[in-house]
């Protein structure tokens, strides 16, 4: 594991994001723990996240000519990541997101910010079912650009209805990287590592046994 998602993790756990406990999931799965993204909700808060996926994107080696960030989430992670990727990495990268329903005046459109154009990195907090990166991937494709990759906080590593993750699903259907910042694997080795809990790390390791998908997550 890198410095930067050990850093991530404490961040996340900090500002109360990532919580541990017994949480029921939309899925009805009782997971031990819960990661809600909409807690960095400060612009410091935001400012350090777009840090982490900045990082993210350098130590993956993901390329990309344009950030997209699907709404409504996505948008000020695209944003945050553009800036952190300018003020840290020097490399100055343009920004777009989508409306839910097009603009019939003015500019018009579905698309605001950069064109979509070359390889396009999608941005977003975590891929449960999987629908933003379909929906995404249309709209990339109808600009006639082409999404690269998917970046995104967390993979919870979760298997869904069959033996594997949207995640998998995703690198499977369209043939691209899907990164996270952090993923179970690496929670439970920060969780064992800095000693939180005994009791949490046991169900970590019991929830992974239980829905982790049959290959892990890259």
């Amino acid at each position: 594991m890198h410095s930067y998602q050990r850093d991530f993790l404490r961040f996340a756990i900090e500002a109360g994001v990532l919580r541990f406990g017994s949480f029921t999931l939309k899925s009805g799965r009782v997971s031990p723990y819960f990661f809600n993204a909409g807690g960095f909700n400060t612009g410091a808060s935001l400012g350090k996240l777009g840090h982490f996926y900045a990082q993210a994107i350098i130590a993956t080696g993901l390329q990309t000519d344009v950030l997209f960030g699907p709404a409504y989430k996505g948008i000020p992670l695209a944003a945050a990541t553009a800036i952190a990727l300018a003020h840290e990495h020097g490399r100055e990268t343009p920004f777009a997101f989508n409306r839910k329903e097009a603009k019939d005046h003015g500019e018009g459109g579905i698309i605001v910010g950069s064109a979509l154009q070359g390889n396009v990195l999608l941005i977003d907090d975590v891929i449960t079912a999987g629908t933003s990166v379909r929906e995404s991937a249309a709209l990339i494709e109808q600009a006639g650009a082409r999404l690269a990759g998917v970046i995104i906080a967390l993979d919870r590593q979760e298997r869904g209805e069959g033996p594997t993750s949207a995640i998998q699903e995703a690198r499977e259907r369209y043939g691209i990287p899907v990164q996270s910042i952090v993923n179970l694997d690496s929670l439970i080795q920060y969780v064992d590592e800095s000693g939180i809990s005994k009791a949490t790390l046991a169900a970590l390791a019991d929830y992974r046994a239980e829905y982790g998908t049959v290959m892990r997550d890259a």
